[in-house]
């Protein structure tokens, strides 16, 4: 099989984890001095300006949010020098109340620094564990166009990038002596375990697909694959997984094998009804056959030459919208239908983008499989 180094075509469509953006400092002195300012007025107006001087407490509260600990701190020392200026100014009646407005000013400056420095240390291990992230994947899986025999594939992956929510969606595409075999598979979970599990099925799938003669011994191989890292998982402490999964060979013919085990299935794009692939019922996930005592089954259809297949995760036919639609996959293919194959998962990023308002909450998996024509043999000069 060859890939292609094409850097604007990679496998990974990634961003890095990103930090909430933070406040400036404009904003920041704007709150400040804009909201003291309306206390000033309002407490003149009033005549109630040191009652209304502690509602300045709450101001380091609300920078602690989005801002940095500097400003958080700016912001404690502003509300506590302000509220003292104002006692000072106006005193109230005793002692006493006097010293618990400034402590209670304090204390709860002091909670807002410590409330902005959580903030920012978690934010940052969320940033490193979405860079480790990404680095294993670019490492482990092939960058786009992957290129065998029977098949052009395009495609992306982009992971999801809220809070630490990286996900296990993987792929592969093996060029073997049986034919082009096709991986695509979802673990369930988030997180570096779901990654880990991924990874192990991954890894089993190159191995078998090219050892094993027949689909279902492949299969056979990920199902053992994924039993054993859910037994090393349980040893560690950690929850058992299934992995919903998608394998296919193509071989030289027409004919194209495919076993779902739990997956979304294929969706084919040419033809005057472009749209699902009919496998039939669903086998169960990797992980869970004891629970199933039928056998996984191979189904077979038909790929013409030139034909394209689309495999996708759940990440891309369960995305909302804001008011809670799905993304209707099966309407938009037959827009696709003239829209060239390496340009395929492109447009479907952009619809995506734009169904749920940027604001995907799974990973995206998309592979476009455009199977090779047929080119006719050249007689050998002479014949």
């Amino acid at each position: 099989m060859r890939t292609s180094n094409d850097p604007d075509g990679p496998n990974v469509v990634t961003r890095p984890g990103r930090r909430s953006a933070p406040l400036s400092w404009p904003v920041v002195i704007f709150w400040l001095v804009g909201i003291t300012a309306a206390l000033a007025v309002t407490g003149v107006v009033l005549s109630r300006e040191t009652r209304l001087a502690p509602f300045l407490v709450f101001l380091p509260t609300l920078i602690a949010g989005r801002g940095t600990v500097r400003q958080t701190a700016v912001a404690a020392a502003w509300t506590t020098l302000v509220i003292i200026g104002a006692l000072l100014r106006s005193p109230v009646e005793t002692g006493a109340a006097y010293v618990s407005v400034i402590a209670f000013a304090v204390i709860l400056s002091g909670l807002s620094l410590a409330q902005a420095v959580q903030r920012v240390r978690r934010e940052g291990e969320i940033v490193r564990l979405r860079s480790a992230a990404a680095a294993l994947q670019r490492q482990i899986l092939h960058p786009f166009p992957l290129v065998t025999d029977e098949l052009v594939v395009h495609g992306l992956y982009e992971p999801v990038e809220e809070d630490n929510q990286v996900g296990g969606d993987v792929y592969e595409v093996v060029a073997t002596p049986f034919g082009s075999r096709v991986f695509i598979a979802d673990v369930q979970g988030k997180g570096l375990p779901a990654i880990s599990a991924a990874f192990a099925v991954l890894n089993s799938f190159r191995e078998a697909a090219l050892t094993e003669p027949t689909l279902t011994a492949v299969v056979n191989a990920l199902e053992n694959s994924v039993l054993r890292h859910n037994s090393f998982a349980v040893h560690a402490g950690e929850h058992e997984r299934f992995v919903t999964a998608l394998v296919l060979n193509v071989g030289s013919g027409t004919k194209v094998q495919a076993i779902d085990c739990g997956h979304v299935p294929p969706f084919l794009l040419d033809g005057e009804r472009p749209g699902r692939v009919s496998l039939g019922e669903a086998s169960v996930p990797l992980g869970l056959a004891s629970l199933d005592p039928e056998p996984r089954t191979v189904r077979s259809f038909e790929l013409p030459q030139g034909a394209t297949l689309l495999l996708c995760t759940d990440g891309v036919t369960e995305a909302r919208s804001p008011s809670g639609d799905f993304f209707p996959l099966e309407e938009r293919l037959v827009s696709l239908g003239d829209v060239p194959p390496d340009d395929v998962a492109r447009t479907l990023r952009n619809e995506l983008q734009q169904h749920t308002r940027g604001r995907l909450t799974d990973d995206t998996a998309l592979l476009v499989l455009r199977r090779k024509p047929v080119l006719p043999t050249q007689s050998a000069p002479g014949d």
